[in-house]
């Protein structure tokens, strides 16, 4: 490991340097969170070896390895996050019915976690920079059954010029130097150096400039990473409140970690430092609130359209009358239970639930309709597999099952994997191509 990162650490750790340097041979912790938008009860506990985590109610510790690939991953039932990570959400305190943005989001744990806190109500909306990682963004979302939220790809600027003083709250679990990922990522501590340190803190400030922007009055700005370097924590901080006297640091009620330093107009115990010494690889977490007055970007809003008479024949029938806000692009078909809203600048990725697509006079439902959080209780048309046959689904085979005709939800042990169209005697496999395993 860099050497000099060494030094730094042990500067910042004391009498506790050695401990942290024993914390680097043992095994990473490893977590999941309980996605509470599916209510899956006690199955996980009942499932996995689980140990309660003091960084979320809903977050757990897990000792064995479990693959992407387990049913109740594919499902959506929880997502595998390192368990300091989940500290965030937990102090920005989201409430039903705020409009939250995460400036930061790939892949979507604290984005789900959000998402899991607002129940299907407020506006989420999810930004991604680089594409490759916004499509991780949107499948992960998709999986946990998220429809309410809008997914973006776009640099932080954009954001700030159309979403000016939006939200009630916003994130920036920023880009950083991952010192605290170092076990985890042998390229963290490969591309560790102060000059990249220096870098990512300027970045950080940049990003920080625009999410004040999009933060309205009396609003909450989370701001996280994952590194252990002051300059981009305590000293990120300090320079921000320098730069806007409006912004109050705010005391971090939460008790997990341990108290950060002081410096400038950083007051140490009102921010929060996680150690693998605290039971989690490394965060930072400073949470601020805007005092100040703040111009409003007007929100325009998509023209309201009328649910395509397929559409709604074919929801009836699935899921039994529902009242929702309905958009239209190259025949893909898209619905919230808000209005649409309309973005000139920035790239929309995927806004509300994609339904399905208009075909030549048909309706053909999409995967996302049926990992819905929001509706997977009122599927009226459910199968339920067993073992072999999950498998068999899973692999995108023809299930060899008498059910009725028509299109089926596919349920294991209660909870929604996907769907197929039945015959009467085989189901079709429209298990998406790129989530098969064999």
């Amino acid at each position: 490991m860099n050497q000099t990162f060494l030094e730094r650490m042990k500067t910042y750790l004391g009498d506790e340097y050695e401990a942290y340097l024993a914390s680097l041979e043992k095994p990473f912790y490893k977590g999941i969170r309980k996605n509470t938008l599916k209510d899956s009860k006690d199955l996980l506990e009942h499932t996995f070896a689980l140990q309660s985590s003091p960084f979320c109610q809903d977050g757990y510790y897990i000792k064995e390895d479990i693959s992407g690939n387990h049913p109740f991953h594919k499902m959506g039932l929880f997502y595998m996050q390192e368990p300091s990570a989940m500290s965030v959400v937990e102090v920005a305190n989201v409430q039903a019915n705020d409009w939250v943005l995460d400036m930061c989001a790939a892949p979507g744990g604290k984005s789900t976690q959000i998402a899991a806190k607002l129940q299907h109500t407020g506006f989420l909306v999810v930004n991604e920079y680089v594409g490759k990682r916004a499509t991780i963004l949107m499948s992960n979302l998709e999986r946990m059954g998220v429809s309410e939220a809008m997914i973006t790809n776009s640099p932080t600027k954009n954001l700030a010029k159309e979403m000016m003083g939006w939200f009630d709250k916003v994130i920036v679990d920023a880009p950083c130097s991952g010192e605290g990922m170092m076990k985890k990522h042998d390229i963290a501590s490969q591309e560790w150096s102060e000059a990249n340190v220096h870098a990512c803190a300027k970045r950080q400030l940049e990003i920080l400039d625009d999410a004040y922007q999009c933060l309205k009055q009396d609003g909450i700005l989370v701001y996280s990473t994952c590194t252990y370097a002051k300059e981009e924590n305590e000293m990120v901080i300090d320079a921000f409140l320098q730069a806007y006297p409006d912004m109050e640091l705010q005391e971090i009620q939460q008790t997990f970690g341990r108290p950060g330093y002081s410096l400038g107009n950083v007051k140490g115990n009102y921010v929060r430092r996680i150690y693998p010494m605290d039971q989690g690889e490394g965060h930072f977490i400073a949470k601020l609130k805007k005092k100040g007055s703040q111009e409003v970007a007007p929100i325009k809003l998509e023209k309201e359209v009328a649910l395509p008479k397929e559409v709604q024949t074919f929801l009836f029938e699935q899921v039994g009358p529902q009242a929702f806000h309905c958009y239209v692009k190259n025949n893909h078909v898209y619905v919230k239970n808000s209005p649409f809203v309309v973005l000139d600048k920035v790239h929309i990725v995927r806004q509300g639930m994609e339904i399905g697509e208009l075909i030549k006079q048909r309706f053909e439902p999409h995967h996302h309709l049926y990992m819905s959080a929001l509706l997977q209780p009122k599927f009226k048309h459910k199968v339920e597999l067993d073992e072999t046959e999950l498998h068999t689904y899973i692999a995108g085979d023809v299930l060899n099952k008498q059910v009725e005709k028509g299109y089926v939800a596919l349920c294991y042990q209660g909870f929604i994997i996907g769907f197929g169209k039945s015959d009467g005697k085989q189901i079709k496999n429209k298990y998406p191509k790129g989530l098969r395993v064999r």
